[in-house]
């Protein structure tokens, strides 16, 4: 029978899942507290990252919907739930890799979709969402600048094709 306070953490952890866009599974053995405080910081206000206990993860992730290998369950884990742009914290997680290899990126949940680590470093190396709407707003007002182009050009390609047919009228009456 489990316990009041593990019940409290499954129901927390749950809710974190349910509530969360994305949640990255890391293991981050040998980091010190100092390491950690830094990467909680690089992952942006967007983003909780908890120590958790694999058991009660797991359960609470299946109490979720989400189904999560076990493998991603060995070793120590934290997990950062994103509750903004999923992007911008696996960019966090990926640079704060790179400079401490320490920090491994498990894999991961995107959507209730599960993902592998090679899938996040993919989402990290992606475009944060208000870039990539920018260029779409970009490309969107340069295809209404070409269509208002086309649109302008037709009546004055009328125009001059009727002055040219007023005129070459004019030279064939004129000659007669």
């Amino acid at each position: 029978m489990p316990t009041p306070d593990k019940a409290a953490t499954v129901a927390e952890l749950t809710d974190k899942f349910r509530s969360s866009n994305a949640a990255v599974l890391t293991e981050y053995r040998g980091l010190t507290v100092a390491q950690l405080k830094t990467l909680r910081r690089s992952l942006g206000e967007n983003a909780q990252y908890a120590v958790v206990k694999n058991t009660l993860t797991k359960i609470a992730a299946n109490e979720a919907g989400i189904t999560l290998d076990d493998q991603l369950f060995a070793g120590p884990t934290a997990v950062a739930f994103v509750t903004g742009d999923p992007v911008e914290s696996a960019k966090g997680l990926r640079d704060f890799a790179k400079d401490n290899p320490n920090l491994v990126i498990k894999g991961g949940v995107l959507d209730g979709k599960a993902l592998s680590a090679d899938e996040i470093k993919k989402l990290a190396d992606l475009e944060s969402r208000e870039v990539l709407l920018a260029k779409l707003a970009g490309a969107m007002k340069g295809k209404q600048t070409q269509a208002a182009q086309v649109f302008q050009a037709l009546p004055s390609k009328l125009v001059r094709t009727v002055d040219a047919l007023r005129a070459k009228q004019d030279e064939q009456g004129g000659a007669e």
